[in-house]
């Protein structure tokens, strides 16, 4: 092991012994244009240590390993009553050939508004959880080829922080630009990062709390029915107001005039939803009806909490109501005047008998 002094503080390198691509992990993207950071992160649901392939960041596995075993840590997984302070190490490896920079940050952990992606906070952005509770010994370094860095943080958790999950993680940025393209007119320069994950819970009362709103459904349909595929796409938005981590199950039901139109049972949303946090979500509708009065209803479940919403949509085939009313119309109009063209031969024959009347009644008078 060799000790390097860097900003102030210590961090240890360990060699990594040369290893095939690793394990797909987090990747998360930075766009750089001018003075502007914007940061798109996508990290990966599967529990193992994250990396590119070019480099990895995890909790720092037991002495004499070089990366975490099946046994080992994949993430943090911290629990901590409020006004302690907890201290760990992150370690980043450098799977190249080739000496890397990296600058490290604490971020505060959000999911993605259209698909529920765990996601991080930008370097630049205000944090309130993890980002701004954990402190680590070193915020730039240097990493040999084929070399583990070892990094000791501490996170306090501030006496009045609330219980319940507060998600985030350690990033490591590296501090070189990997591509260049253009955006807005602007030159703007691509970074790339790597995330670990922390589930940190602070103790104190669980309050899980779900909602399912805006449910609606976007439809289209062939103008005459029969001659095309019905659509419908289901649009909700499922909505976190407790303080610990929701693992949801949704339940689709839709019911018309005819009975039941489909029913899917509770299937796993795949979608870790965070504190305060809202997702919108999108299902297909397998053969909407094309003539129908549909209730659809949204149930979201997680153990000790659902909740449910309700939405629906009028499935008219507009086009054969507007021909079939136009010839109801015809139809009518044609009888009125057909009704019509019969009343003056009736008036003649009738004005005709009542002047032949007159005639005889002179006749017989003389």
């Amino acid at each position: 092991m060799r000790v390097r002094w860097a900003v102030g503080r210590r961090w240890s390198q360990r060699s990594v012994p040369g290893r095939s691509r690793p394990r797909g992990g987090t990747a998360i993207r930075y766009w750089l244009a001018a003075l502007t950071v914007l940061l798109a992160v996508a990290v990966a649901p599967s529990a193992h240590a994250a990396d590119n392939g070019t480099w990895a960041v995890f909790p720092t596995p037991p002495a004499g390993t070089a990366t975490p075993g099946p046994g080992d840590r994949q993430y943090f997984y911290l629990e901590s009553a409020p006004g302690r302070t907890l201290s760990d190490h992150v370690s980043v490896v450098n799977l190249t050939t080739q000496p890397k920079s990296f600058q490290l940050y604490a971020a505060d952990a959000y999911n993605t508004p259209r698909d529920g992606g765990f996601a991080l906070r930008t370097q630049g952005q205000k944090m309130t959880g993890v980002g701004a509770w954990a402190k680590l010994n070193v915020t730039s370094l240097t990493v040999p080829p084929r070399t583990r860095a070892d990094i000791p943080f501490t996170l306090t958790v501030p006496v009045t922080a609330q219980p319940g999950d507060h998600p985030g993680a350690i990033v490591a940025i590296e501090t070189d630009v990997e591509a260049t393209t253009q955006q807005g007119g602007l030159a703007v320069g691509i970074k790339r990062a790597v995330g670990a994950r922390i589930y940190l819970h602070v103790t104190g009362q669980a309050v899980p709390a779900l909602s399912v709103d805006a449910v609606s459904v976007q439809r289209s349909a062939p103008l005459v029915p029969g001659f095309g595929a019905s659509r419908g796409t289901l649009h909700y938005t499922l909505t976190n107001h407790g303080n610990v981590t929701l693992h949801p199950s949704v339940e689709i039901t839709e019911t018309g005039w005819f009975g039941s139109v489909y029913h899917r049972p509770p299937t796993s949303s795949g979608i870790e939803l965070l504190p305060g946090q809202s997702v919108q979500l999108t299902l297909a509708l397998p053969a909407p009806p094309q003539f129908d009065d549909v209730s659809v209803t949204v149930k979201a479940s997680d153990g000790a909490t659902a909740a449910q919403g309700q939405g629906g949509y009028l499935a008219v085939p507009w086009l054969v109501v507007t021909v079939v009313v136009l010839l109801l119309v015809a139809l009518g109009v044609w009888l009125r005047l057909r009704a019509k063209g019969r009343h003056p031969h009736r008036a003649g024959r009738r004005r005709s008998r009542e002047s032949a009347e007159p005639a005889k009644s002179a006749e017989v008078a003389a």
